[in-house]
């Protein structure tokens, strides 16, 4: 599986910016996509996820400002981030999971100036 990630920049808070996650390859072992984020000096942390079923999981600090969709038609996965805060600042990467795999795209910058 491969995966494509854009949609970085650099944003002033309380503004938006939408990422996006192009998957090819097998994608058909895939059960769910969803998005990491490691800021400098921390751990990589789980952003949002969406399963193939269409569940979806959230971060308790993005919830209510951020939003993870799907356009399977595409194989597209898609992170809408509202109300953007400087703590957001991080290197974002796009992750795909199978029952025994998980595949990473290369990260994209999201820097949110105060």
């Amino acid at each position: 599986v491969q995966l494509q990630a854009s949609g970085g920049g650099l944003v002033q808070a309380g503004g938006f910016l939408r990422l996006s996650c192009a998957a090819s390859g097998s994608i058909f072992n895939v059960i769910r996509m969803g998005w990491y984020r490691q800021a400098p000096g921390k751990q990589r942390e789980l952003v949002a996820s969406i399963t193939r079923t269409g569940d979806l999981n959230y971060a308790d600090s993005v919830k209510g400002r951020f939003t993870i969709s799907s356009d399977n038609a595409k194989n597209t996965v898609y992170l809408q981030m509202n109300s953007l805060k400087p703590e957001d600042t991080a290197v974002y990467y796009c992750n795909a999971a199978s029952l025994y795999n998980q595949y990473w795209g290369q990260g994209t910058q999201v820097t949110v100036s105060s």
